[in-house]
């Protein structure tokens, strides 16, 4: 029995191994660089509309910018909503 123990084990010989896999060659060829769609930052208006200082839309006039930002506080009025003037650096709370 300890003849049995002391014998190094030995991998049998008909076992097969796993097919290797010959993948193609990519080729090397540079891609022609193209213009990312949606990667680029949105143009900004002057007016931005802001909830929760999240800018959400962007308005060329203030009245408009108002309208929407009204409609939104009405509709949820616990949201702070406000519009930032991008020219003058200043921020005009919509109460």
């Amino acid at each position: 029995m300890d003849e049995d123990v002391r014998k190094p084990l030995r991998a049998a010989k008909d076992v097969t191994r796993p097919a290797t896999i010959n993948l193609p060659k990519k080729d090397k060829a540079p891609e022609p660089e193209m213009a990312r769609v949606g990667q680029m930052r949105p143009t900004l208006a002057r007016y931005r509309l802001q909830v929760d200082r999240q800018t959400k839309a962007t308005f060329a006039s203030l009245d408009e910018a108002r309208i929407a930002g009204q409609a939104i506080k009405k509709s949820f009025p616990v949201v702070q909503v406000s519009i930032y003037d991008a020219e003058q650096s200043k921020q005009a709370s919509l109460d």
